[in-house]
């Protein structure tokens, strides 16, 4: 054992910290390492286990007193005080960290969730314990324009609810749960071969420390049934495909009175016939007609707000980008808005009168080809193609005939 890190320095405290300092330092590290936290990451889950080792021997004024009188040797084989070895000190599998860190801050306690749901508002996927019900994911088609401007939607859909014969519990109504027999209540049962002790989950109760010998016949002790459960959800301004929702409490219920899971509601916007989103910046083509892209003028540009008009400089291309700032999708963080970009295509007449044909041939003569400097390049990139082809035309011609 001498080789192992001082349970101190693990835990980044002086050997005259309080109760209450070992306590508030093994949260930070715990809270920092924790698996849900670190998926997949075996490092963090060994910095885990040390620090959750450490704390049951500090935060435990008989082992800490022998820790401080012998150090990791008083927890080793041959030494018969006791409390540490008795619970497996020389390395802490992860289950047995993780009833400690959620006991050590009340995560146990039925409230529900996981711990991250206790310390950060959010949801880490499972916990909670083994009745805690399941997450559900719900996915919701909307409009573009409930996307940008927030809107409320009637969900309805069938799931596992609490039973309301048993209320829950999963006992026969009359009779309520007792404490398991097998474990004592404790939810674990301890074997051992001498030197190693192992904790296990109980078989008989499935670490609940209760067990219901007289179970509801409405829902054969698992406290639910099959129900629909409607629910209104609020549709923030901002939201885009693949936004997710968290509606607290209204997955699959819990079994035997376990916490009800939590419900994700995934957004897919649908796309729109005038705007593409991207971000928070809004894309519009905004078709202009030729003689306004040409002498230049203004034109209505639909936005969020309404309608704003926009300024086309004379001899606009198609294809030229345009900005109005701030008119593009609300942050839904409250970080300002994006961007509206104007995207021209210029629109050229496609039913002309006699009389609109001639006026357009007045115009032509009196335009002029030089006026058409994007057709020139064209025409002299198409001629200086078609030169260098004869020329390695040619050239193939005499390596052939050598």
């Amino acid at each position: 054992m001498s080789h192992k890190e001082d349970y101190y320095k693990v835990l980044g405290v002086a050997k005259t910290a309080s109760k209450d300092e070992i306590k508030k330092a093994y949260r930070k590290m715990a809270v920092k390492y924790h698996p849900d936290k670190n998926p997949g990451d075996t490092s963090a889950e060994e910095q885990f286990k040390l620090a959750t080792e450490a704390y049951e021997v500090l935060s435990d004024e008989n082992k800490r007193r022998q820790y401080d009188q012998f150090g990791h040797a008083a927890f080793g084989p041959g030494r018969g005080g006791g409390g540490a070895a008795a619970g497996g000190f020389g390395g802490v599998d992860l289950e047995e960290a993780l009833r400690t860190f959620m006991g050590a801050f009340g995560g146990g306690g039925g409230g529900g969730g996981s711990i991250f749901e206790n310390f950060f508002g959010g949801a880490a996927g499972a916990g909670g314990g083994s009745n805690r019900g399941a997450d559900l994911r719900f996915d919701l088609e909307i409009d573009f324009e409930e996307a940008v401007f927030g809107s409320k939607r009637d969900l309805s859909f069938t799931v596992n609810v609490e039973c309301d014969v048993c209320d829950g519990g999963g006992a026969a109504p009359g009779s309520k749960k007792e404490t398991c027999g097998t474990c004592k209540g404790a939810g674990q049962v301890i074997s051992s071969n001498g030197l190693f002790h192992m904790r296990q989950t109980c078989p008989d109760c499935g670490g609940a420390g209760q067990v219901i010998s007289n179970p509801c016949k409405h829902c054969g002790g698992t406290g639910q049934k099959r129900g629909k459960r409607s629910i209104t959800v609020r549709i923030p301004p901002g939201v885009e495909t693949g936004s997710r929702l968290r509606v607290q409490g209204k997955g699959e219920g819990g079994v035997q009175g376990g916490s009800a899971g939590d419900l994700y509601v995934i957004m897919h916007v649908r796309k729109h016939s005038i705007f593409e989103r991207h971000d928070l910046d809004l894309l519009v083509e905004l078709p202009v007609p030729m003689h306004v892209a040409m002498l230049g003028g203004e034109v209505r540009v639909p936005t969020l707000e309404g309608s704003s008009r926009i300024k086309i400089p004379a001899g606009t291309q198609s294809g030229r980008m345009l900005r109005l700032k701030n008119k593009g999708v609300k942050d839904p963080r409250g970080f300002g808005h994006g961007d509206l970009h104007v995207r021209v295509r210029v629109e050229v007449p496609v039913k002309l009168s006699g009389k609109a044909k001639k006026a357009v041939q007045e115009l032509e003569g009196v335009i002029g080809p030089d006026n058409y400097q994007d057709a020139r390049a064209f025409d002299t990139q198409a001629e200086e193609f078609a030169r260098r082809r004869e020329e390695l035309e040619k050239l193939r011609k005499k390596a052939a005939e050598a």
